[in-house]
């Protein structure tokens, strides 16, 4: 097992998932409902980002070679994706999730996209590139972090007191700083790839 790698996709997984960050509108979205009913919704939801992630990571590489992509391209395009959300989460305009009553919020937008979006899917793709021998590992931080994501969303009434509002804006800015470098670092090692070995 990859340790580097494993922390790498840890660290990676657990500042896109946001778990802090999210803890308000985990809130919002599961309002009115009973401690138990709340955490079966944070129960499923993580359950169904975990196995998005995992799925994505296993199958995005024959994908990529069916669409005749290059990881360096993809570094590259996962590169802007994630300093765009970062961008978004240090300016304070991520969005807030619409929530439907005629639906069921573990699913959307709980594990997608607040758990597992765009940004994650990429993320935990690229990772899985990075070596042969690093599935293991990627399986491994995937899983860490969102158990870790998930102890922290079904703590979120008590986070949320303890941060209060300036607290949880601090804990997403620091958050998106953490990303916006990620993003440079998986976008520059892209363009080394496509100019410097082509």
């Amino acid at each position: 097992m990859d340790t580097s790698i494993l922390i790498k996709t840890f660290v990676a997984v657990f500042v896109l998932a946001d778990a802090l960050g999210n803890a308000p509108i985990f809130l919002v979205l599961t309002k009115g409902m009973e401690p138990e009913q709340r955490n079966g919704v944070i129960d499923r939801a993580s359950i169904v980002a975990t196995a998005v992630l995992l799925g994505f990571a296993f199958a995005g590489q024959p994908i990529l070679n069916y669409l005749e992509i290059s990881i360096g391209s993809l570094r590259v395009a996962g590169g802007l994706l994630l300093l765009l959300i970062a961008l978004r989460m240090l300016q304070g305009e991520m969005d807030t999730p619409i929530v439907e009553q005629e639906r069921d919020v573990a699913i959307t937008p709980l594990a997608l996209p607040l758990l597992a979006g765009p940004g994650t899917l990429t993320t935990v793709m690229l990772l899985m590139s990075e070596s042969p021998d690093a599935r293991l590992s990627v399986a491994v931080g995937i899983l860490a972090a969102m158990g870790v994501s998930w102890f922290i969303v079904r703590q979120a009434t008590r986070i949320n007191h303890w941060l209060g509002a300036e607290g949880a804006v601090i804990v997403t800015q620091l958050l998106g700083f953490l990303l916006a470098a990620l993003a440079v670092e998986i976008g520059s090692i892209g363009i080394r790839e496509l100019f410097l070995n082509s």
